[in-house]
């Protein structure tokens, strides 16, 4: 993935400086609606790959929040999301009055960061250059969130012997039955990998219930068969794995645009 075609994000370390403006409460409240923001592409929170540079809060509840990214030219539109997302996550925590997002050391800068003070959309915010707003883009990238947590969730399955027509003819009920049975620590991880299936099914809008079937196509949510599934476990994998080599990628670039871990 190039700097230009998509955000490269960041550190191992929330690089947050919560400051000294606000009640501790207040500034908990706003790092923990921070952390539900996701990089669109990495499905990581913002708070986790160091995007969230600096957090300070008044007494009063007025917030703002300074992100940053791994380089320069990462991709507007990925940007875009995140301090709008971020904005709106803040300005929904208990006690906030108001919420500046401000996009540091970016070439869109400050397209963004009135756009989004605004309240605009993207297209908006680039008059004549955006061709529209984002919702594709953040479902095509919800559907490849949905198949790196199938893979999450179906690996502890298949470690314990189970075949990929086995995930098949599962429902999430029954894949969470079956993990329950496992060792504690991976019991833990398993389960947390099928509540975060879960999520990210529910946000598109796909069966989610726990009778819903474990394996869904992410793109039009019909279930998928036995004879299919070795190739969806497989795309699944792949998925993940692309992913968190990006996370890596962009954790580095992060690191050493800003001399951390020097």
């Amino acid at each position: 993935m190039s700097p230009g075609t998509g955000t490269l994000p960041a550190t191992s370390e929330p690089a947050v400086n919560a400051g000294t403006g606000g009640p501790t409460a207040l500034r908990e409240r706003v790092l923990a609606a921070l952390g539900r923001v996701r990089d669109p592409e990495l499905d990581r929170p913002i708070t986790d790959l160091g995007f969230v540079a600096a957090c300070t809060v008044s007494a009063q509840g007025d917030a703002v929040v300074r992100l940053r990214l791994p380089t320069y030219f990462c991709a507007p539109n990925f940007a875009f999301l995140m301090a709008a997302d971020a904005r709106r996550a803040v300005l929904a925590a208990e006690g906030i009055r108001s919420a500046e997002v401000v996009l540091e050391d970016h070439f869109a800068a400050g397209e963004i960061n009135s756009g989004v003070a605004a309240g605009a959309g993207f297209a908006a915010s680039f008059p004549g250059l955006a061709e529209g707003e984002l919702d594709g883009l953040r479902a095509a990238f919800g559907r490849k969130a949905v198949l790196a947590a199938t893979d999450e969730a179906g690996r502890p399955l298949l470690a314990a012997g189970l075949r990929p027509a086995d995930l098949a003819a599962m429902t999430l009920n029954e894949a969470a039955a079956a993990v329950s049975r496992s060792a504690p620590q991976d019991r833990r991880e398993a389960a947390a990998a099928l509540a975060r299936l879960r999520e990210r099914r529910a946000e598109l809008g796909l069966p989610a219930s726990g009778t819903a079937p474990l394996l869904v196509d992410p793109a039009t949510g019909a279930a998928v068969d036995a004879a299919a599934a070795p190739r969806h476990l497989r795309r699944a994998a792949v998925t993940r794995v692309g992913m968190e080599a990006n996370t890596s990628i962009c954790r580095g670039m992060l690191r050493g645009r800003y001399r951390e871990g020097a």
